[in-house]
């Protein structure tokens, strides 16, 4: 089994020390004084106006909860995507169609922390139609459709805490994933926390998703050892079929991890054996377990979303599916675990470790039927150390996390203490160059990095720490991402940015895949909105009961209606604004004075709802908010408030 040490911590510091004297600084134990900077860099990131840049990259936002989508090489900031977060700059969340995109078994939760972006993926090359990102403090994954750059489904994790191993995806996408980062009692039953070994287990997640429309379901969960599962990656080629999940605190505790869970000098990599799970399946096995997680999609005919709860999840135990799950040793406290281009090595990113293990698929399956195990976890066998390693790394650095590939054989891989970046030869182990990073490098992307084809050509570091890199705006720095030549023998540094929130994890594609095929209107025709207009004759204001109702329509200049009496105070207000032109790049807004919504902003052929309580008794301007012609400024009206008990009826005028 897994040896257990208490020199661990001491080791590190060690480590730390050399770091800040500089021993480890530089290729081959040489200072370095900063990074090579490309002397043609302005010119190889300019993008001249009115041309597009080479790449689109998604970048995950971290707290926000959003997804940020820039262009490479020219680093401008294209579109945030609102995902797992309101958003007042178009309504999201706050809209009567959209609140159901939040809709958890625990109520509406309006925020999530949002971690990694995967693209959907055919043969192992991404396919341009979906990107995919995880919650990770409300477990859930969003599927983004990216001919219109819209989340369009929502899936929340059952039985799981910090869904952060996820929603990394297999070659054709056949699946996501969603691994457990906090092991948990399964159903969150209450337990005493000091009876974590007893009773919290991990859970891995298998989330199919429809080829043709990308809908997502649950196919079976993994109920696996109370281990914290970090990062994982699928295999390729010949481990095709196979997914490779980090974990670390195999000591199993429950209170101060910076200590208690760095015990060991070693913790695991597990590796899954998918497709003998499905025939698990195909048999019988498993338990239809009662749960309780919401689905919820958007429907792009109506122009809403649908929210379901679904009650059960199918379960399987490590006992249920032999021979399907192995865990191999990993040192120490493993971030990454990234599969190279051609599926036949693993690399392992140890945050507290002093090499990089490159593990090697086909030694892994002679040690699985060889037998070269190290006793078991819960069933699980636990392979030998030097039966499934190819080779350590040796001295890159310290806090190595994540690793990517370029289309030349290389690997890079970021070391987070020592604040740098290095290149490594995959067949050889050599390490050929190093790069600091501005500051405590966390993830990195290479476009298409972990696919089978990398595309190569540049290197973005997501940092930690933003310090000095741009004007200062007080306590809080947006953080820092910055972009590398790799086409050379030579790192060389082209341009810094700030980000969105705080990125975890990057992809990105060639634009031409996901540009050829962009929705640039809604067609009114197609429009089934219950409350949507076709044409502005049928703008008009509908009282039933205490509710009224305003079907708006909004058209270069002008809102219909833009007079409205016989609102009382206590009503329930609700506008349906339709947008009725069919141009690209003509959206509309509407705000009216003292909503306690945000906005809408509404694109070509769409209808989107806003709800407004109003208060007291006045007169209520409303405007349109997207500035839209040479007369958006003249695009207004005026709302009549009067008493509760007032016999003022509903009136408006029809512009007709």
């Amino acid at each position: 089994m897994v040896k257990t040490t208490k020199k661990n911590v001491t080791f590190l510091l060690l480590l730390v020390i050399s770091v800040c004297l500089g021993i480890l600084t530089g290729c081959g134990g040489k200072k370095t004084k900063g990074p090579l900077i490309e002397s043609d860099a302005p010119n190889k990131v300019y993008v001249e106006p009115g041309k597009y840049d080479e790449f689109y990259s998604f970048v995950s936002g971290g707290f926000s909860g959003q997804m940020a989508v820039y262009g490479l090489p020219s680093g401008r900031l294209l579109k945030v995507i609102p995902v797992f977060s309101q958003n007042p700059e178009n309504g999201y969340g706050y809209t009567e169609e959209t609140k159901g995109m939040l809709q958890t078994s625990r109520g509406f939760v309006p925020w999530d922390d949002s971690h990694h972006s995967e693209l959907s993926m055919k043969d192992g090359m991404p396919d341009g139609k979906w990107v995919f990102i995880n919650g990770n403090n409300t477990p859930r994954i969003a599927r983004i459709d990216l001919k219109n750059f819209k989340t369009a489904e929502i899936i929340e994790i059952p039985n799981s805490a910090g869904n952060h191993s996820s929603p990394f995806t297999t070659s054709n996408s056949e699946y996501v994933v969603a691994g457990t980062r906090f092991s948990v009692p399964i159903d969150n039953k209450e337990f005493p926390i000091n009876t974590y070994k007893e009773n919290f287990r991990g859970a891995l997640s298998f989330v199919k998703v429809d080829p043709a429309s990308g809908d997502m379901s649950i196919a079976f969960q993994i109920i696996t050892p109370p281990f914290d599962y970090d990062l994982s990656h699928a295999g390729k080629g010949p481990s095709d079929g196979w997914f490779f999940f980090s974990c670390y605190n195999t000591e199993q505790a429950y209170t101060l991890l910076e200590v208690n869970a760095s015990q060991k000098d070693k913790d695991f990599i597990l590796a899954v054996n998918w497709k003998k799970i499905e025939e698990f399946l195909k048999q019988g096995k498993g338990t239809d377990k009662p749960t309780n997680y919401s689905h919820n999609k958007w429907n792009e005919k109506t122009h809403s979303s649908v929210s379901e709860m679904i009650k059960t999840v199918k379960t399987l135990k490590p006992e249920d599916i032999p021979g399907a799950m192995y865990y191999i040793p990993c040192p120490k406290s493993p971030h990454g675990a990234d599969v190279d281009p051609t599926g036949e090595y693993i690399v392992g990113g140890g945050k507290l470790a002093a090499v990089i293990p490159v593990f090697s698929f086909s030694k892994m399956i002679k040690a699985i039927e060889g037998k070269q195990f190290d006793g078991d976890v819960e069933t699980i066998p636990v392979l030998k150390y030097e039966a499934v390693l190819s080779v350590e790394v040796q001295q890159p650095g310290l806090g190595p996390l994540h690793t990517e590939f370029d289309d030349k054989g290389f690997a890079y891989t970021s070391m987070f203490v020592s604040s740098e970046v290095i290149k490594w030869k995959v067949d050889t182990r050599e390490i050929v160059d190093r790069m600091p990073a501005y500051y405590s490098v966390g993830h990195i992307m290479i476009p298409g990095g972990d696919t089978k084809k990398p595309y190569g050509k540049y290197l973005l570091i997501m940092n930690k720490i933003t310090k000095d890199r741009f004007l200062p705006t007080g306590p809080e720095l947006n953080q820092s991402a910055q972009l590398i030549d790799i086409s050379g023998d030579k790192m060389k540094l082209l341009l810094d940015f700030p980000t969105v929130g705080e990125p975890h994890y990057a992809q990105a594609i060639p634009a031409d895949l996901i540009s050829k095929n962009q929705v640039r209107v809604y067609k009114l025709e197609e429009n089934e909105h219950p409350f949507a207009l076709k044409s502005e004759k049928d703008a008009r204001v509908e009282r039933k009961g205490t509710d009224v109702h305003v079907y708006l329509s909004a058209i270069r200049s002008h809102l219909t209606p833009d007079n409205i009496e016989g609102v009382k105070v206590g009503d329930v207000v609700y506008f349906h604004l339709t947008n009725l032109e069919q141009d690209w790049d003509i959206p509309h807004g509407f705000a009216i004075m003292g909503m306690e919504n945000p906005e809408l902003l509404v694109m070509p052929g769409e209808t989107c709802t806003v709800r407004w309580t109003p208060k007291e008794t006045g007169i209520y301007p409303f405007y349109c908010t997207d500035f839209c012609s040479a007369l958006h400024q003249e695009m207004q009206g005026y709302l009549r408030v009067s008493a509760k008990d007032s016999n003022v009826p509903i009136s408006f005028n029809s512009n007709k």
